[in-house]
Parts: C-alpha cells; structure tokens; sequence
C-alpha cells in the first residue's frame, strides 16, 4: 500500500511538470480620423504585436495608435456616434468587450465595438 501510495504522489508531481506555455502576445491600432484599424496575435513580445498591428492599420489620415495591448487575454475597441472611442481588454472576448464598451461609453454614448481580437487568435 506504501508502495502504491508513493507512487501516485511520484505520478503527481510529474504531471504537473510540464513545459510551461509561452506568453503571446496582440495589439489593436486605431485610427480616430479615418476609423481604420489594425491588429495582431501570437506574437512572442508586445513590441512586434505593436509593431505588427500599426503596420496593419490601412490608414490615410496616418494617425493610426495603439489603442489596446494584451498578453494571454484579448483586447477590443468601441467607437461612439459622436466621435468618442474606448478600448478594453479581458481573459475573454466579452470580457474584452464590456470594457471596451465601458471605457468609450464615459466618454460619449451610443458606443459599439469596431474590433475584437485575442492574443491566440480565436
């Protein structure tokens, strides 16, 4: 009985051994001018999702900025009707959202979510 006992315990602290998961990383640009966005995911740091997701702003007006960054989470932008805009982030899309939502909405009103992202891509 000690044998087995032991054992499982042995079996336990291995199976929680393993490779820890790496950070990833995402970024959604906005442009308040011209409403473009931009966004990444799955990058290892926040500097290249940064830099990934201002590249991918189709933006005219050229006053595309980071509006939110996330790690393991996702980030979402809300925009108002009367030119306000807000973003938040969260462990889950929703989450995400009601911040977004939230942060422009104590700003203007009527507000809506533009772009949503997760820093694993779902």
């Amino acid at each position: 009985m000690k044998r087995i006992l032991a054992s499982l315990a042995v079996l336990t602290l291995l199976a929680g051994a393993g490779p820890a998961l790496a950070d990833t990383y995402g970024a959604i640009a906005y442009s308040p001018s011209s409403g473009a966005t931009g966004w990444s995911y799955a990058y290892g740091s926040r500097g290249a999702a940064e830099t990934v997701a201002r590249r991918n702003c189709d933006d005219s007006a050229n006053d595309c900025r980071i509006a939110i960054w996330f790690r393991n989470g996702c980030g979402a932008v809300a925009v108002g009707y009367r030119g306000g805009w807000g973003s938040g982030w969260g462990y889950d899309r929703r989450e995400a959202q009601r911040q977004a939502i939230g942060s422009c909405s104590r700003q203007t009103g009527s507000c809506r979510v533009i772009r949503w992202q997760c820093s694993g891509g779902e």
